[in-house]
């Protein structure tokens, strides 16, 4: 007789995988930890915009992951899972190897949806990896260079033109960074920086419609129309193909043709293969496909078995896919499976909403904190940077992350000191932006030159 094997193997290092690893660690999980993943390097999604037009590095933004567990006694394997069998509670990968688990973990997320668009997966360009970054940059230069050198109008404009298709967060994200940056990047090249064109595709008649950042809308549409370069925002226009130079969509019962030389595919997301191909039966899924969880995080089907993410559905919760949100339910996910191996009674995971942080540009951006408190422009901007290094994984890789970011930021970078500072340190009492935010605090203060009403915003502000 072959004897148990307790080790919990956690496929997938995003959010949710990498921070419930993370969490074991620290609580001293008396069981061996495998995580896989197939790429060596943990990208913290909400700053890849940041690596993308340069304000942040790469040991910021894409760590590898033998940096981030050294020393955590997590094991961690780079393969690609090849299938999962949840009754012979196995995970094979492409490289042969097998593991088998006494519990497992399910943090694999969810894949960019082309939902059956001609052409889109094929010459869109999705936005989720380090290497999605890379591609995109190198072709908008490629782009760029050609049309400097052209002396065809017609292919200049298209050369020059980029569509951002989806008007949620990502894609609201994206259009308001390539405005600002794009401009330059043709301006150093020698071009007219006033013929570059973004525009923006969204299938409804609302930017962020249905989105977490809903509330931010209004903030969203000025700061869009106030970039570097003006966002052409088409409404109600769904894509329908995609090719090298064009895109198609459909417009009041019309369709049109835009020539572009980029699309960039910002349209929501699908399922991950491995998840639909779990035995999950239908009335175990919620109304998008994905598997049910029950309140500690287990598969009402495979209680061995916890999931987190976008990857699975909490109930009747609609938990929007945040970093925010994964973070708690890495840690809850952590806490019940210590719980289990120790006899314990697990407990009901509990997300706390704190509030939503858009980016709008370089050095720009929205906050929206517990829907009672909002912050636009570079305030926001030092938030949402300062919030998201708080939630950088590990301590070590924190600290040098933000202190990097903070030399750049705040000790380099001179800011407009006119009422900064009060909006600042609100901010940082909202959304408890630790040492990043009192530090952002007591610079700004200090450019003030207000010195004794900053040893009372130091009692006031709670790290």
């Amino acid at each position: 007789m072959n004897s148990p094997v307790y080790q919990t193997v956690i496929v997938g290092g995003g959010f949710t995988g990498l921070f419930t690893a993370l969490h074991l660690a620290r609580e001293h999980y008396p069981r061996s930890v495998i995580l896989i993943d197939k790429n060596e390097r943990f990208c913290f999604k909400p700053l890849l915009y940041e690596y993308f037009d340069g304000e942040m590095d790469t040991f910021q933004v894409v760590p590898r992951f033998s940096e981030l567990l050294k020393g955590s006694g997590i094991i961690f394997v780079q393969d690609t899972v090849q299938s999962i069998d949840l009754h012979q509670q196995e995970v094979k990968l492409a490289s042969g190897n097998t593991y088998n688990y006494s519990n497992l973990v399910l943090a694999l997320g969810s894949v960019t949806g082309y939902h059956g668009v001609e052409g889109a997966k094929e010459y869109a360009f999705p936005f989720w990896t380090q290497a999605d970054a890379i591609a995109l940059e190198r072709h908008l230069r490629d782009c760029l260079q050609t049309a400097v050198q052209t002396d065809d109008p017609e292919q200049r404009r298209t050369l020059l033109t980029t569509v951002v298709v989806g008007g949620g967060a990502s894609g609201v994200e994206m259009a308001a960074t390539l405005a600002d940056f794009l401009p330059h990047w043709y301006s150093a090249l020698g071009g007219n920086p006033d013929e570059i064109r973004v525009l923006l595709l969204n299938h409804g008649e609302k930017i962020l419609g249905g989105d977490i950042n809903d509330p931010l809308r209004v903030i969203a549409e000025k700061e869009l129309q106030n970039r570097s370069l003006s966002i052409e925002i088409l409404t109600g226009a769904e894509a329908t193909a995609v090719q090298p130079n064009a895109i198609e969509y459909k417009s009041n019962n019309q369709v049109k043709t835009l020539p572009a030389s980029t699309t960039i595919w910002t349209a929501g997301t699908s399922i991950h293969p491995l998840i639909q191909n779990l035995p999950i039966p239908k009335e175990h899924q919620d109304r998008h496909g994905r598997p049910l969880v029950t309140s500690t995080m287990q598969l009402l089907d495979f209680p061995e078995v916890f999931a987190g993410g976008d990857c699975v559905g909490v109930g009747d919760n609609s938990l929007p896919p945040t970093a925010q949100v994964a973070y708690q339910q890495g840690a809850n996910i952590a806490s019940n499976l210590k719980a289990l191996a120790l006899g314990e009674e697990l407990k009901p995971a509990k997300v706390n909403i704190r509030g939503t942080l858009l980016k709008l540009g370089i050095n720009d951006a929205a906050a929206n904190l517990f829907n009672v408190f909002e912050v636009a422009g570079e305030p926001a901007h030092l938030i949402r940077q300062g919030t998201y290094l708080t939630l950088l994984p590990t301590p070590i890789h924190d600290f040098k992350a933000t202190t990097e970011w903070l030399d750049e930021e705040i000790f380099h970078r001179h800011l407009d000191p006119h009422d900064v500072g009060k909006k600042v340190v609100q901010a940082v009492e909202f959304i408890g932006a630790g040492v990043v935010g009192v530090l952002a605090a007591r610079k700004l203060l200090k450019m003030l030159g207000d010195e004794d009403r900053r040893g009372q915003e130091d009692e006031e502000i709670k790290i």
